[in-house]
């Protein structure tokens, strides 16, 4: 397996102006449509500062959630899978986004039912991918992309993401290859065993979505005390704005397919 950051590309998509309404938990109000723009368009800098060369799919007005292309499909250096999102009202993303793929991979494969799989879930480490159970993610469909992944040479884990986290990457992440960011609700995970578990600061259980991209973490700049807790660790990281992007209950995962 290779590197779970050591990325070169990455897939995005523009936000439509029907993101104001995309899917939320827990209600809220709707984003500012310019400023959650202005965030995609910051995001998608910072990824092409760290050498990423990154290709940016035009909007979808009819799906206000396709901006968030990682719960659609996952890639790889050696391929990539279509998933089936959990949320009824994004199972036509799928169509959209599978020449796209097609085109920068020689292999493509499909989840096909009748499980779920959001990428939201899926987290990949140095030496195995975890598939978090949760109200968009079923054990269905977990397990057939396990063995989806198996075909690409990749090892699975089905985990349990624990009550009231939305996506199993919405509670953790990659610091580095022996290092997780975890929510206190996640300190446990069984799936985490051998590795070390970093706790999200006192109120910033919302940073735990950060994203290792090469040598550099991106995490939203409000999150200062996760920001000291990485500088403490000589981490080098970058924050980024994601005040509206959270107001739909994503985070900086979400907004791109990388390999």
């Amino acid at each position: 397996m290779t590197s779970p950051y050591a990325f070169t590309h990455a897939l995005c998509r523009a936000p439509a102006r029907s993101a104001v309404k995309g899917i939320r938990a827990n209600g809220g109000p709707d984003p500012d449509f310019a400023v959650l723009a202005a965030e995609h368009e910051s995001y998608v800098s910072a990824l092409r500062d760290l050498g990423l060369a990154v290709e940016v799919l035009p909007p979808l007005d009819d799906f206000p959630d396709a901006l968030f292309t990682e719960d659609v499909a996952l890639t790889f250096p050696e391929g990539a899978i279509l998933l089936r999102p959990g949320a009824p009202s994004r199972a036509g993303e799928v169509a959209h986004i599978r020449e796209a793929l097609a085109a920068r991979h020689a292999t493509v494969l499909e989840m096909t039912g009748p499980g779920h799989v959001d990428g939201g879930d899926v987290l990949r480490l140095a030496d195995r991918v975890i598939i978090g159970l949760s109200d968009r993610t079923d054990r269905a469909g977990a397990t057939e992309l396990a063995a989806l992944l198996d075909r690409l040479g990749y090892r699975a884990q089905i985990a349990v993401t624990p009550a009231g986290v939305l996506h199993f990457k919405t509670g953790c992440s990659l610091i580095d290859e022996s290092t997780i960011l975890a929510v206190p609700a996640m300190r446990d995970c069984p799936e985490f065993a051998g590795l070390e578990v970093v706790l999200t600061p006192t109120g910033e259980e919302g940073a735990a979505n950060i994203l290792r991209v090469r040598d550099t973490v991106l995490i939203g700049a409000r999150w200062l005390a996760t920001q000291a807790m990485l500088a403490a660790r000589d981490v080098p990281f970058r924050p980024l704005p994601t005040d509206q992007i959270a107001r739909i209950d994503a985070g900086l995962s979400c907004m791109s397919l990388r390999w």
